[in-house]
């Protein structure tokens, strides 16, 4: 198996807990093989020591040199688009498609549960059609 996302000066990475949990950021520095110094230049998270438990490394990378400042961090970041290619991913759908869900009232769910049910019912009807052709 070979590991695509390794851990290096310039990945960006999602910050999976703590108080910036759902936060992009950039490995500035490692610190040691627990730790790394990031920096959020899109999403106001502070410079600071992170466990890498707390990190899930992503497929992008910027081009940055050992422990930048946020200036160059941040104008690399802007000139990847690194944000925007982001939101286009799989994962950042999945993420926003699951806070959207948390913040959904009872009657939302309830208006999303018959709009399922009714979405069934056609594809079953549908269905029931297409099974019925192929015996003739």
């Amino acid at each position: 198996m070979v590991y695509k996302r390794l851990v290096e000066i310039g990945r960006v990475a999602l910050i999976n807990s703590g108080p910036d949990e759902g936060k992009l950021c950039v490995i500035v520095d490692v610190v040691d093989q627990n730790r790394a110094l990031i920096d959020g230049p899109c999403s106001n998270v502070c410079r600071k020591a992170l466990n890498f438990k707390h990190l899930s490394l992503t497929d992008f990378k910027i081009k940055v040199g050992p422990s930048a400042k946020s200036g160059p961090v941040k104008k690399a970041f802007e000139k990847g688009e690194i944000l925007e290619k982001w939101e286009k991913t799989a994962w950042a759908k999945k993420l926003a498609t699951k806070k959207k869900r948390a913040t959904l009232t009872d009657f939302d769910r309830f208006k999303l549960k018959l709009a399922k049910q009714r979405k069934n019912r056609v594809l079953k009807a549908e269905l029931k059609k297409l099974r019925k052709e192929a015996k003739v």
